[in-house]
């Protein structure tokens, strides 16, 4: 870990964009330790296993037909922010004209403030599925990363078994597998709702229905995988998620605060909210009810119907 390195990649930044992507991937990495790919003997195996196994019961709980991707990938921190730096510069590719009276000053903060995102993400995201929204090939159409450094820092932290912990990350990554499969439309619903709501913050306006729609959307695709995972898990796991709530709760102030402010707070309420909605549903219907969300995009619960799912329960009727 460099940090004079990574403040002289961000001091750097150039070009005509409000954020110089180079830079911060350069600053991300200069501050981010990579962490060890050493694979032990039977790793890689052992990651594939867990994957192909994941996607059969998966399969078997849901219904759903859908796949992973064709290659699993065992990555370090950089290799993360190598392949999010793209996609973070797709997703945000609306705000790529400088508004600043001094767009080179704003460029600079800019390029900082993605720095120390990608740092910190890199640091502590465990595995991810990436329907690499706004591809520009169909080629490109999903990816699963492991970020093998932070599972194995995770499982001494909390103290439990590195195995059974990596098989958790991937039956909840692979869940996630089977919602874009199961939704055709969802990469495109989710897209449109990106785009609608950037495009406005680019020119100094808050479109509050698309952000909406997001969130409702996102709190769907978090607890429907929670779902899954209940059922689909072959072993206890209440243990590993209490431990890591004790670890949040743990944080420190900073800690805490730094979360929210990327936004990280409220990918956890969604995961609560999201979980509270399928539960319900599931206790007075059945799982095959609660997937009838990935039917058509008519079907998302709204924002009033994921506080109160009978209301979502009776609009789908029968």
């Amino acid at each position: 870990m460099n940090l004079y390195r990574s403040a002289r990649a961000v001091a750097g930044a150039s070009g005509d964009s409000v954020i110089d992507w180079q830079s911060a991937a350069e600053g991300a990495k200069a501050a981010t330790d990579p962490g060890s790919l050493e694979l032990e003997p039977g790793e890689r195996e052992a990651y594939a296993r867990d994957v192909r196994e994941a996607r059969a019961a998966v399969r078997a709980v849901s219904g759903a037909e859908f796949d992973v991707p064709d290659t699993v990938e065992i990555q370090n921190r950089h290799h993360w922010i190598d392949a999010n730096v793209e996609t973070f510069e797709r997703v945000m590719g609306a705000l790529e004209t400088p508004a600043s009276a001094f767009p080179g000053a704003a460029r600079t903060i800019n390029t900082g403030t993605m720095t120390v995102l990608l740092a910190f993400l890199g640091r502590n995201v465990l595995g991810q599925y990436d329907p690499l929204l706004l591809a520009d090939t169909p080629s490109e159409d999903h990816a699963l990363y492991f970020v093998r450094p932070n599972i194995h820092k995770a499982a001494d932290a909390l103290e439990v078994d590195v195995d059974r912990f990596r098989r958790w990350i991937a039956f909840h990554e692979v869940t996630h597998a089977a919602e874009f499969g199961a939704a055709p439309w969802l990469s495109e619903h989710l897209e449109e709702r990106m785009q609608d709501g950037i495009a406005d913050l680019s020119t100094g306006s808050f479109n509050k229905a698309a952000f909406k729609d997001l969130d409702a959307a996102m709190t769907v695709v978090e607890g429907y995988a929670e779902l899954l995972m209940d059922h689909a898990f072959d072993d206890e796991y209440e243990d590993l998620r209490r431990k890591l709530d004790e670890r949040r709760q743990g944080r420190s102030p900073l800690q805490r605060l730094f979360r929210r402010l990327l936004g990280l707070g409220l990918k956890e309420r969604q995961y609560e909210r999201g979980k509270n909605f399928f539960e319900h549903v599931v206790a007075v219907r059945d799982v095959e009810t609660a997937s009838r969300v990935w039917d058509r995009p008519e079907n998302l619960p709204t924002q009033d119907e994921l506080d109160s799912p009978g209301l979502w329960i009776q609009r789908m009727g029968r």
